[in-house]
């Protein structure tokens, strides 16, 4: 099956947030816990993933917290997903061929290839930015359709 985890849904989430405060300083992980309703011990969880792939910075002392190490334009969705759940493969043969004996004659093989490669297309084709973007014309949406009431 394939699946993202809680690992890449948090993580996601934890990364649009700090898209949506991006030059606005960091911030903590109990603030990001609270707006998005992640315990916090998960996100220690997810932060070093992020930090070593060089997607988010941390910051100490009184004003610190983490904040996004690249602006939310030059960070995709793929980029995320695969710093916190590895490579987008949607069979084994695809990156080891020797696992089968049948993988140079396989059809199917080729399309397990063609569906991780769509993955990873649409996955490449949204930034943070653009996430960020969507989530505030939602936000827009649902405030002023609660006024029409």
């Amino acid at each position: 099956m394939l699946k993202i985890t809680s690992k890449g849904r948090y993580g996601t989430r934890l990364m649009l947030r700090l898209a949506l405060r991006y030059g606005e300083g960091p911030m903590l992980l109990k603030q990001i816990g609270e707006i998005e309703g992640i315990s916090v011990r998960f996100l220690e969880q997810i932060v070093p993933a992020l930090k070593t792939t060089q997607l988010i910075r941390s910051t100490r002392g009184a004003k610190g917290g983490y904040a996004l190490a690249k602006a939310p334009a030059e960070i995709s969705l793929r980029t995320i997903i695969e710093a916190l759940e590895g490579p987008i493969v949607t069979a084994d043969c695809i990156t080891v061929a020797e696992l089968c004996g049948k993988s140079i004659s396989c059809v199917t093989r080729e399309i397990w290839r063609e569906l991780g490669d769509n993955i990873a297309s649409t996955l490449d084709s949204y930034t943070l930015e653009d996430m960020a973007n969507m989530h505030r014309q939602r936000n827009i949406e649902a405030s002023s359709g609660s006024q029409l009431s």
